[in-house]
């Protein structure tokens, strides 16, 4: 239980005088808040915790001190009725919130925890927004404060008019300026009145819905079929088939793949993004691809693609970031030279092998099985991929769609 009294501090100003604080003690540590009144020695009770009455304005400075003591004791009970093992700072910062605390410290401050969770795509990402949102407020620092609504009213026009920004994307940005928001509150250096968001007369965030259509089965074909004689385009397209034929397999778990995880003509992967396992069987047409990448295999452990080998897998950080590299690179592949070389019509990027081994699941893959493969926790995020889905097998359910290219 912390206690909550109000000392005189030993060290005096230059005046001479000793400024008032509340002392807040927890498990034998101590934090000051100041007053704001210095006083001499003299004039201050420290048995009662009481100006005396020999000061000129002693009545006055009680009233103060009762009514800041009570308000400290107040925030305190409250604190550790939260949580028992509150420290003693958290308590600070609960009696004395930073009220003109200001925004790119704590924005910083996000990114670095980004960063250091080796979170590189989100952390790339939410580092140009936040830029993108500074330079709109003038390219300085602002005060929480003087976040308003109006003011993220007028920064979402600006993002739709003036940079052209789709509604989804908008509603990221106001995601991201919102999670700073609710750092700097948990942080305890952000009083909750300044929060802009939810509730009525607030901003409220609503992703709009997304279409997610693949590639058509027969663009597929082409994909598969068309003649390309550079080695790095061969690579981007075996990049992306290989996606498709593992369900959608995630690029990024693509290029982490292992020979050691292909056992018995079967692959046992842990997908990165949320540790699921899983096992599935390995196509034929999966298996035409690797052959291409046994010559590079240097130990029954070794990467299946080279794009990142060598590279340290303790460095979450910068594999994350080599993976975002080689996903753009694919992605330029794909987009301005498979493309047009295949005739495919629209848009192909890694991402959109996954949406397109939903696509043309149809009616062959029951929601539930394709979740399963997916391996998606909610299955509300699968629906999202197919929404209109009678195999018991996973491998089956594979082969129905990978047999039907």
């Amino acid at each position: 239980m912390a206690t909550v009294k109000v000392v005189l501090r030993k060290k005096a100003n230059k005046d001479g005088l000793f400024p008032l604080a509340l002392r807040i003690t927890k498990d034998r540590k101590t934090s000051f808040i100041h007053l704001g009144h210095n006083l001499r020695e003299d004039e201050w009770n420290a048995a009662v915790q009481r100006v005396k009455s020999s000061h000129p304005n002693s009545k006055r400075l009680n009233n103060f001190i009762l009514k800041k003591k009570a308000e400290a004791s107040d925030k305190s009970i409250e604190a550790e009725t939260q949580n028992d093992d509150v420290s003693v700072k958290a308590i600070k910062r609960k009696v004395k919130p930073v009220t003109g605390a200001t925004f790119v410290p704590q924005a910083q401050l996000y990114l670095d925890r980004l960063r250091e969770a080796g979170n590189f795509n989100v952390y790339a990402t939410e580092k140009c927004r936040l830029k993108i949102f500074k330079d709109f407020a003038g390219g300085h620092d602002i005060a929480f404060s003087d976040i308003t609504v109006g003011l993220l009213e007028k920064f979402r026009r600006y993002l739709k008019a003036e940079r052209k920004i789709r509604d989804r994307t908008v509603m990221n940005y106001l995601i991201l300026v919102r999670a700073v928001f609710n750092q700097a509150i948990k942080e305890g250096v952000l009083d909750k009145k300044y929060y802009p968001f939810g509730g009525d007369d607030k901003i409220n965030i609503k992703l709009p819905e997304s279409s997610k259509i693949g590639v058509s089965l027969e663009d597929v074909v082409k994909l598969e079929t068309v003649v390309l004689s550079n080695p790095t385009h061969d690579h981007a397209r075996n990049l992306w088939l290989i996606s498709f034929y593992f369900a959608g397999m995630r690029i990024s778990d693509v290029l982490r793949l292992r020979w050691s995880d292909f056992q018995n003509e079967r692959l046992h992967y842990t997908m990165g993004k949320n540790n699921k396992v899983g096992s599935l069987k390995v196509p034929e047409k999966a298996q035409l691809i690797l052959k291409k990448y046994e010559p590079l295999k240097a130990a029954p452990d070794d990467l299946v693609f080279p794009n990142l080998k060598g590279l340290d897998f303790k460095n979450t950080f910068e594999i994350k970031r080599k993976i975002a590299y080689a996903v753009n690179r694919c992605n330029k592949v794909l987009q301005e030279y498979i493309t047009p070389i295949a005739q495919i019509q629209g848009k192909l990027t890694t991402h959109l092998a996954r949406h397109t081994f939903a696509t043309l699941a149809g009616d062959k893959v029951p929601l539930q099985m394709l979740q399963k493969l997916y391996r998606h926790s909610d299955v509300r995020t699968t629906i999202g991929y197919q929404s209109a889905f009678t195999y018991k097998d996973p491998d089956e359910a594979l082969e129905a769609v990978i047999g039907s290219t």
